[in-house]
């Protein structure tokens, strides 16, 4: 939260900050008191999120109402998640997390803050097209944009790791991806996640000691990715993310450290019987096979022509006859299932 409302109270011309989810009224403070102070304020806030678009509508009026202009990403993308806020156009603060308490108070994540003349003008650059609804061009192979250019330059960041990489990431998914990874495990890179992998090919633990939500990967321990894209299709081919690559030994070092932490004190994913689960799998199976809503329809329909529209008699039979179908498929499928199980075994 410090460095944050540090960065707004000490902006001189402008603020320009992107919002996905916001919640922290010592920010909206923040951006209010520059405003007072003559500092020009742009906002551009989500079209939607997984909550819906009615808090981020009151948020605009919100703002509006303070002075802040306000301006709206378009609905051409699935989702614009990216975080990022830039300070008199000379200090970039891009951020893996949003501006909640959930996220900065209960959360593992990571910002990066850069006076980088470049990674600013970049982020400028996006934070324009977007607002103008305009497209946005790559310029720089550090700065990272989905679904523009961060696909080809995490692949490139992944296919460089000589000796290890440091994930963390809530779903790695990407098909490509989990290639490329298993392929470098393969060829001796030594690779670890927090966080959970899709098929379980990689070793991974899931951080217990809070939420995670940040998107990371440190490579070598001299080079190291933040951002708001996890390693999953959706993310980087139909959404707006944003992430930066840098080199800085000291934050590196600082990160490196925190990972192996949260990877001592996690736990790694149980491993289940398999035969049970297959087991239950194929008993799942066998009931929805066996499952016949016919003798249901044939007894609610007798009902009705017995007893009209009396509802209660009607909902009784109902429960009825579904408990009766439903013990008798399951008894039949347990019988399927352990004869075959027994054949396996002899």
């Amino acid at each position: 939260m410090a460095p944050v409302v540090k960065a707004m109270d000490k902006a001189k011309k402008s603020i320009e900050i992107l919002i996905f989810r916001f919640d922290r009224g010592e920010i909206e403070k923040a951006l209010v008191n520059a405003v007072e102070r003559g500092v020009f304020v742009h906002a551009l806030i989500a079209f939607t999120n997984r909550g819906g678009e009615k808090h981020l509508r009151q948020l605009e009026t919100h703002f509006l109402a303070k002075g802040i202009t306000v301006a709206r990403t378009a609905g051409d993308l699935v989702r614009y998640h990216g975080k990022m806020m830039i300070v008199d156009r000379k200090e970039l603060h891009l951020l893996a997390f949003n501006l909640t308490h959930l996220d900065m108070d209960h959360s593992r994540s990571f910002g990066l803050i850069t006076r980088n003349p470049k990674l600013v003008q970049e982020a400028a650059n996006l934070f324009e097209a977007d607002t103008k609804r305009q497209t946005y061009m790559a310029g720089s192979s550090r700065f990272l944009v989905s679904p523009v250019n961060a696909r080809k330059e995490l692949e490139k960041f992944i296919r460089g790791a000589r000796k290890e990489l440091l994930i963390y990431d809530p779903k790695i998914g990407d098909r490509g991806m989990l290639r490329l990874l298993a392929k470098k495990k393969a060829d001796g890179v030594d690779i670890r996640v927090v966080g959970c992998v899709s098929g379980g090919r990689l070793p991974a633990r899931e951080l217990n000691r809070m939420r995670l939500h940040t998107r990371t990967i440190i490579r070598d321990r001299h080079q190291a990715f933040i951002g708001s894209q996890s390693l999953r299709q959706l993310e980087l081919d139909a959404r707006r993310e944003i992430g930066i690559i840098f080199r800085d030994s000291k934050i590196i070092k600082a990160m490196v450290r925190t990972f192996e932490e949260d990877w001592s004190a996690s736990e790694p994913p149980k491993e289940h019987d398999a035969p049970a689960v297959q087991a239950a799998r194929k008993m799942a199976r066998v009931i929805s096979k066996r499952l016949s809503v016919e003798p249901v329809v044939k007894q609610v329909m007798k009902t009705i022509e017995k007893n009209g529209k009396d509802a209660k008699a009607i909902e009784s039979t109902l429960k009825s006859v579904v408990k009766e179908v439903m013990n008798e498929s399951m008894d039949k499928a347990a019988e399927e299932v352990t004869r075959d199980l027994e054949k396996e075994s002899a």
